[in-house]
């Protein structure tokens, strides 16, 4: 009974990602000057607080798979340790960084993706979309690893009503895939670019880039429309007509032309920093995505967290709406054979602190 009570809530959370207007993701990638790579990204859902948590997973941790119906699908144990960011349950991570430098992440992608359906006889290599990041970091040290992994199993939804999800996986070699499943089908894209946001496809967005073609960064030159001299009010005038609204689309766009147009960071630290910089630009005001009066919930931001991970040098970073402070997990300081399973909230204080200045 408690396992069919755990699955009935579930269903109800990742239902209502679905509908719910208020879910996004934005990624981007970053490179230093000695050609770190530094994967940042956004978590955004306006509809609850998604309890979030970070994740330490050992070598030689098993896990089941959630499936229609209960938690008898795949089982599946760690053959590298992981740190991943959880939402809503511990099992759910949604970003992570395993011990190998496998980088792994799920993004929202409603009305776009369809997963094969659930066949029972295939309980034993079905493992549930919410889980897959959580299986990959434990199973594979590259890329080529995951697209070899994924040929191996199914991917399937938990209840047929929620939305789907499409997934980033990158490594240190600087190479870097997205997966979505089509039809039933798994398509993976090399992402070059290193921008992801939902739906529509990863493809119709590097499509859709070619209508900005006329955008640079810097400013406009001057010039007379017949006697009448024009010039720009302000800086920045290359990139007037920009999308500024927080659809996935015009999010791609931005992330893509703020993210090429960055200055190269001498440092991988610095980069990380640039990272949460340009991702200022992408955090979502609770207020915008539902109608006047009808916001579900009391939270500081759409955006509940933001993260930044250094695949070279195995660390991840993130801060939250409640504490903008970065925070970071060093996986070279954790034994992965030795350290035990664990989930600890991000926020213990889900409070912006404040620190006084005593001026004397």
């Amino acid at each position: 009974m408690k396992k069919q009570i755990l699955t009935m809530c579930l269903a109800a959370t990742i239902i209502s990602a679905g509908t719910n207007k208020a879910n996004a993701c934005t990624g981007i990638t970053l490179t230093a000057k000695d050609s770190t790579k530094i994967l940042a990204r956004t978590i955004e859902w306006g509809g609850s607080d998604l309890n979030s948590q970070y994740v330490i997973v050992p070598r030689g941790y098993t896990a089941q798979s959630y499936i229609p119906g209960g938690i008898d699908g795949m089982k599946f144990t760690a053959k590298y340790g992981y740190v991943g960011l959880a939402v809503e349950q511990k099992e759910f991570i949604a970003e992570g960084l395993n011990e190998k430098g496998l980088s792994a992440g799920l993004f929202y992608f409603p009305q776009y993706g369809k997963y094969e359906d659930y066949n029972a006889a295939n309980k034993e290599q079905s493992i549930s979309d919410l889980q897959l990041v959580s299986w990959i970091l434990g199973e594979c040290a590259n890329v080529e690893d995951v697209k070899d992994a994924i040929s191996k199993i199914h991917v399937v939804a938990i209840d047929p009503r929620a939305s789907t999800v499409h997934w980033r996986f990158a490594d240190t070699t600087g190479r870097q895939i997205v997966l979505e499943i089509i039809d039933g089908k798994t398509v993976f894209y090399e992402n070059e670019l290193g921008v992801l946001t939902n739906s529509p496809s990863f493809e119709w967005h590097i499509t859709n880039l070619n209508n900005y073609v006329n955008l640079f960064p810097g400013p406009v030159p001057a010039q007379k429309l017949g006697n009448t001299e024009l010039s720009q009010f302000g800086a920045g005038g290359g990139f007037l007509g920009i999308p500024g609204d927080v659809t996935p689309p015009s999010r791609f766009v931005r992330a893509a032309f703020y993210q090429t147009t960055a200055p190269m960071q001498e440092t991988s630290e610095e980069t990380v920093l640039q990272g949460f910089q340009i991702l200022n630009n992408f955090d979502i005001p609770v207020g915008i995505e539902f109608e006047r009066g009808h916001v579900p919930v009391n939270i500081p931001s759409a955006t509940q967290w933001t993260s930044a991970t250094d695949m070279s040098n195995l660390k991840i970073y993130f801060r939250t709406m409640y504490n903008s402070a970065i925070r970071s997990i060093d996986l070279k300081e954790i034994d992965f054979s030795k350290i035990k399973y664990r989930a600890v909230p991000m926020d213990t204080q889900k409070r912006q602190p404040v620190f006084d200045i005593k001026v004397k």
